[in-house]
């Protein structure tokens, strides 16, 4: 089986690389299509990877600003044929699904999200706070991109979700069903801590965005006058810092060796924004530590309420701070939280995608066959 992966951009690592890393593990050999591939900006072991960008990544400047050339992205997927393929496994979250390819590849799409600024626009111009000029440009040109973008979803053969928000979406803006498969969580990294070394604080860690909703768990925790430690760093970062009293600590940049001690010592996980799936509150669930969520996206997935976690009703400071005053983290059990988590282990994606692209494989060529002995 000639297989390729294909991924939006290589220019910024997060959630979408992360299932990225585990697709290549699983399929080391084949190469990675992608627009745009920034080597300084990301992991070395990259380097190592057979990666075949398109014509987008020798424009000026757009390994380190790629959102301004958006509109160029349909163009460029478009114009790539991957009809030598006999399966491709697009990683999607822009526009990459939108290669071309014959009557005997199969497309299975990864879909992390339908194109969020095409289908979601408003909350995205709210989100950057884009001027009145741009907005009313922007306006025809998504118009015209929501057309794209629905006729390449259309030559998908296959649709998996990351989360059931996804699914729903992927049904509401494609009209295409799909299956779900969460992204990989590697849980070995995080072990519970003796009981008695977790400590009194909340915990968020997150780039500081504004559609993270960071600034919620800093207004609560100023509120309540309780303990609040702040992971991460983002454009934010100023904005946060004004408005947080003197129990919120921020601690910028959390190292990959740091984290897991940090979540398996918080009194409980707080997870404020609306997000697509969400691998923090998994992580911290691995660490034996319940989460606060808004009931919202992925956390709907991730958090049982009761069991590993509540979730908050309303996306606003007054419904948070009442979620976190009432909040009783001895009356979650290590061992549900654990357990919980592990459902969404590394080990489960692999079993899942290897079997679904089997699968999907073998009744492909089963129906090829069946036409052309039709014929």
């Amino acid at each position: 089986m000639q297989l390729a992966l294909v991924h939006d951009w290589l220019n910024q690592r997060g959630g979408a690389e992360d299932v990225l890393e585990a697709l290549v593990s699983l399929y080391p050999s084949h190469p990675i299509y992608t627009s745009i591939y920034a080597p300084d900006l990301m992991p070395k072991s990259y380097r190592q990877w057979d990666i075949r960008t398109l014509w987008l990544n020798r424009l000026p400047a757009i390994h380190r600003h790629h959102q301004p050339f958006l509109p160029l992205y349909p163009a460029a997927w478009g114009g790539l044929d991957l009809s030598q393929y006999d399966v491709v496994l697009s990683n999607k979250s822009g526009f990459c699904h939108g290669f071309q390819h014959g009557a005997e590849t199969l497309h299975i799409c990864y879909c992390l999200a339908p194109t969020r600024y095409v289908w979601g626009l408003e909350a995205y111009m709210a989100r950057e706070g884009f001027a009145k000029p741009v907005e009313l440009a922007l306006r025809p040109l998504v118009a015209m991109l929501k057309k794209w973008d629905y006729d390449a979803g259309q030559r998908v053969h296959h649709f998996i979700a990351i989360s059931t928000e996804i699914q729903q979406r992927i049904k509401t803006y494609y009209n295409r069903a799909s299956c779900v498969i969460y992204p990989p969580v590697d849980t070995s990294r995080f072990q519970p801590a003796p009981a008695s070394e977790v400590e009194d604080y909340f915990l968020v860690v997150s780039r500081l965005i504004p559609y993270k909703r960071i600034d919620l768990a800093v207004q609560a925790a100023t509120y309540l006058n309780l303990p609040l430690k702040v992971g991460g760093k983002g454009r934010d970062f100023d904005k946060l810092r004004a408005i947080a009293g003197p129990t919120v600590e921020f601690l910028g940049y959390v190292p990959d060796e740091t984290l897991p001690g940090l979540m398996a010592r918080c009194k409980a996980f707080l997870f404020p924004g609306l997000e697509d799936f969400g691998i923090t509150p998994v992580q911290a669930q691995a660490a034996g530590r319940p989460v606060i969520a808004y009931g919202g996206g992925g956390a709907l997935d991730t958090v049982i309420p009761g069991v590993t976690g509540e979730l908050f009703s309303d996306m606003n400071v007054e419904s948070l701070a009442t979620a976190m005053a009432t909040f009783d983290a001895s009356a979650y059990a290590v061992s549900a939280l654990r357990d919980h988590a592990l459902k969404f282990d590394t080990q489960v994606f692999n079993r899942q995608i290897t079997s679904y692209v089997e699968q999907a494989w073998d009744a492909f060529r089963h129906k090829r066959r069946f036409m052309w002995e039709a014929v």
